[in-house]
C-alpha cells in the first residue's frame, strides 16, 4: 500500500481530481471576489435563501459516485484495470458540470495575482483532501484483502478510487480555507501598499477633497471634478473606487504634484471604515452626500450608520470645509463638525437647487450659492441631480470658482455611467440604472421613469443591504412600482416582498412577471418592446445577492 510506486501512483490521481475538481470553482471565485474576499459575507452567500450551489455540488458528488460504482462493477473482469477505469467518471462529470454551467457571472472573475493564489491554494488544499480520501479508500481495500473472505470482498479493490467522489460536496469550502490561506500574504502586501500611497498623499501638495454618503458618492464625486476642472487640474477616483485600496492604486502612478485638488470617494460597511480612509487621504475638505438606511444590515441601525458617516468630519483637517446635504439624519452631525466650517446643501441651507424642473430632456434650476443665484440647466436626468449638482457647486464655490465658471462645468457634466444612464435603441428609451441600489435613488428614479411618454417598464430584482428593514423597504419599493404598465422582477432573494407591496398598492397582477434571471428579463422584453417605450432597469445586482 505504501510502497513508492504506490504512493506515486496516489499523488498523481489526487492532483488530477484537485485540477478538475477547481475547474468547477471558477465561478464560487468569482463570488468571492465580488464579496471582497470576505470568508464571511462570502459564506452568507452560499447559504443564501434560492442559491443552488450546495446542491449543485452535491448533485456532482452523487452522480459521479454512482457512475464510479456501475464502472468499478461492470469492468471487475479488467482485475487492476478496473480502479483506474472507474475513476472515469470524475472527468467526465467535471467536464458535464463546467459546460451545463453556463449563465455567466454578471460581475466576471477579474484574473488578479490574488485570484491566481487562491485558485492554486485550493488545488493544493483539493489535492491534500483528495491524497487523504484515496489512502481511505485503498487502506480499506488492503484490509479488506488480508482477510479470509477476500475472494468476497475483491471488488472493493476495483472501487479504491470512490471516496474522491466526495470532494464535490465540500468545494465551496475548500474555497473558503484557501482564501484564509492566501489572507496573510496579502494583508502584508496590501499594508505596504498603503503605507506608500499614504506618503505620498502626506506630502502631496495638492488640495485634498474627502466624499462620503449613503448615495450620491460617485455621481458628486464626478460633478465636482467636471466643474472644477473649469480652473483647476484635477485627479479624481475613477466609477466606485472607495476603498484604501482603491484610493491607493488610483495615486500609486500618478505625479499628484501635477494636480490641484484630489478628489476621493469614501465608502463605508463597517464602523472606522470612513476613520480608516480618513487617515490616508488627510483631507482638508469633506462632503456628506446625504444617509439612509443603506448598509443598516451590516451597520445594526441607523444611528451607527449617522456615527459611521461623520467619521469624515473627525478626520477632515480643521479649518477646512463641511459640505453637507440636509436631511433628517444628516442634521445629527453638527457636533461632529466642530472645528470646520459647515457647508449647508438643502431646501434650509444657504446653498441648494430651486425651482427644479425635470423631464426626459434633463433638469433646469435655480442654483443659489449663499447670496449669488444663477440659472443652472443639465442634461441630466432626475430632480435628485439637481440637489447633488448643488453640493458639488457649493464646494467649488468655497474653492474659489466663480458663477460663471460653476454655470460652465455643470454644462459639462455628461451623463455617468449605469446611474439613470439613456440610451434610445429603434426607438425604445432605456433606462440604465444599474447601479442604483439605495432607497432614495430608487425612488428618484421611478420619478424620472413616469415623467416619459408611452408606456413604462421596469425591471428590477429589489434593494439589499437594508437589514432588518429589508422586506419593508421592498414593500414599499413595490408599492411604488404600482400603475406601471410592466413590472419584472428577477431573481428570488427579495421580490416576494416587492411583489407583496405592489399588490396591496392596487398594483395590477397580470402587470407583474417575475423571472429567474436578468438575461430572461431582456429576452422577455425584446418580444414585446416598441417605439416610444421606456424601461427602467433599477438595480442590477451583482451576483454575490443572487
Amino acid at each position: 500500500m505504501f510502497t513508492l510506486t504506490a504512493t506515486v501512483e496516489y499523488i498523481i490521481v489526487a492532483l488530477a481530481c484537485a485540477l478538475l475538481y477547481g475547474l468547477c470553482t471558477f465561478k464560487i471565485l468569482g463570488a468571492l471576489q465580488q464579496a471582497g474576499y470576505d470568508g464571511k459575507k462570502y459564506a452568507a452567500w452560499t447559504h443564501r435563501k434560492g442559491n443552488m450551489v450546495y446542491s449543485r455540488f452535491i448533485l456532482l458528488a452523487f452522480l459521479t459516485a454512482l457512475a464510479m460504482l456501475v464502472f468499478g462493477i461492470c469492468f471487475s473482469f479488467a482485475g487492476v484495470w478496473a480502479g483506474y477505469i472507474a475513476l472515469l467518471p470524475v472527468p467526465l462529470f467535471s467536464a458535464l458540470y463546467c459546460s451545463a454551467d453556463k449563465r455567466a457571472l454578471k460581475v466576471p472573475l477579474v484574473s488578479t495575482k490574488r485570484a491566481s493564489r487562491i485558485y492554486l491554494l485550493n488545488v493544493l488544499v483539493l489535492a491534500i483532501a483528495a491524497f487523504a480520501l484515496i489512502l481511505a479508500g485503498n487502506a480499506v481495500s488492503y484490509y479488506c484483502y488480508a482477510l479470509p473472505q477476500r475472494a468476497e470482498l475483491e471488488i472493493l479493490s476495483h472501487l479504491r478510487y470512490l471516496p474522491v467522489a466526495l470532494l464535490p460536496v465540500l468545494l465551496p469550502v475548500f474555497l473558503r480555507a484557501a482564501n484564509a490561506l492566501e489572507k496573510p500574504f496579502s494583508s502584508a502586501k496590501n499594508r505596504r501598499f498603503l503605507e506608500a500611497a499614504r506618503e505620498k498623499l502626506h506630502d502631496a501638495p495638492c488640495v485634498k477633497i474627502g466624499i462620503t454618503g449613503s448615495f450620491g458618492k460617485t455621481s458628486v464625486k464626478t460633478m465636482l471634478a467636471d466643474i472644477l476642472s473649469v480652473k483647476y487640474r484635477v485627479l479624481a477616483t475613477p466609477e466606485s473606487f472607495n476603498t484604501p485600496l482603491g484610493i491607493a492604486r488610483t495615486v500609486a502612478d500618478k505625479d499628484l504634484g501635477e494636480y490641484d485638488v484630489f478628489i476621493a470617494e469614501m465608502g463605508a460597511r463597517n464602523a472606522g471604515d470612513i476613520r480608516e480612509l480618513c487617515e490616508l487621504v488627510e483631507p482638508d475638505h469633506c462632503m456628506v452626500t446625504g444617509i439612509c438606511p443603506q448598509h443598516v444590515e451590516s451597520f445594526g441601525s441607523i444611528e451607527n450608520i449617522v456615527a459611521a458617516k461623520g467619521e469624515i468630519l473627525a478626520g477632515t483637517k480643521k479649518g477646512g470645509y463641511a459640505v453637507i446635504g440636509q436631511d433628517e439624519n444628516t442634521d445629527k452631525l453638527d457636533a461632529a463638525a466642530a472645528g470646520l466650517t459647515k457647508v449647508s446643501v438643502g431646501e434650509h441651507g444657504e446653498f441648494g437647487a430651486f425651482e427644479v424642473v425635470s423631464g426626459p430632456n434633463g433638469i433646469d434650476f435655480k442654483l443659489a450659492l449663499g447670496i449669488v443665484q444663477a440659472k443652472a440647466h443639465s442634461k441630466l436626468l432626475g430632480a435628485h441631480n439637481a440637489k447633488n449638482i448643488a453640493l458639488a457647486a457649493a464646494m467649488a464655490f468655497k474653492l474659489g470658482l466663480s458663477k460663471e465658471e460653476i454655470a460652465e462645468g455643470i454644462e459639462k457634466i455628461d451623463y455617468i455611467p449605469h446611474r439613470l444612464q439613456p440610451t434610445v435603441v429603434r426607438g425604445v428609451t432605456i433606462l440604465d440604472d444599474a447601479y442604483n441600489a439605495n432607497v432614495v435613488g430608487a425612488a428618484a428614479a421611478l420619478e424620472v421613469l413616469r415623467s416619459f411618454e408611452g408606456r413604462k417598464l421596469v425591471v428590477t430584482p429589489g434593494l439589499v443591504e437594508l437589514g432588518v428593514l429589508e422586506e419593508a423597504e421592498n414593500a414599499e419599493l413595490g408599492a411604488k412600482l404600482a400603475g406601471l404598465d410592466k413590472v419584472i422582477l428577477v431573481g428570488e432573494t427579495l421580490v416576494s416582498a416587492v411583489k407583496n407591496g405592489y399588490l396591496a398598492a392596487g398594483g395590477e397582477a397580470e402587470k407583474l412577471v417575475t423571472v429567474p434571471t436578468l438575461e430572461r428579463a431582456q429576452e422577455m422584453l425584446e418580444g414585446e418592446l416598441a417605439a416610444g417605450d421606456t424601461v427602467l432597469f433599477l438595480n442590477d445586482l451583482p451576483d454575490i445577492y443572487n
